[in-house]
């Protein structure tokens, strides 16, 4: 099997092509596009990690069975995140009450001290 050279110049195209993608996403996130934050983020990251795994892992220049094992890593990977998708978008959220409406919420809330007890307290060590 034949050892392919990557020349430094594809490496530093890759590089800085992350970088680029790297300040897109930031951008992104700053940005409001509603229910398309999360996907565009996550179609952004899947380009990166294509990039890292191609080039810098040098699966572009590999075997046949190294693409099949990077193709079944992938779908596991959609499959996951299909699945975790489902559970969370098929959850009622309307009806769950959250932290802030469960009962007894209030109770935990911090008291403002009572001046009068701390008096209490204090004539009640003297004795």
């Amino acid at each position: 099997m034949s050892h392919h050279v990557v020349s430094i110049r594809l490496y530093l195209a890759v590089f800085f092509s992350l970088m680029v993608l790297t300040a897109v996403t930031v951008w992104v996130a700053f940005l409001d596009f509603g229910p398309l934050n999360d996907i565009l983020a996550m179609g952004i990251a899947i380009f990166k990690a294509s990039l890292v795994i191609l080039y810098f892992m040098h699966v572009r220049y590999n075997s046949k069975l190294t693409w099949a094992f990077v193709a079944s890593g992938f779908f596991w990977l959609v499959l996951l995140l299909v699945l975790t998708g489902q559970d969370y978008w098929s959850r009622d959220w309307d009806k769950t009450k959250g932290w802030d409406q469960s009962p007894g919420w209030e109770d935990l809330t911090p008291k403002a001290a009572d001046p009068t007890d701390a008096e209490e307290g204090h004539a009640s060590e003297e004795h």
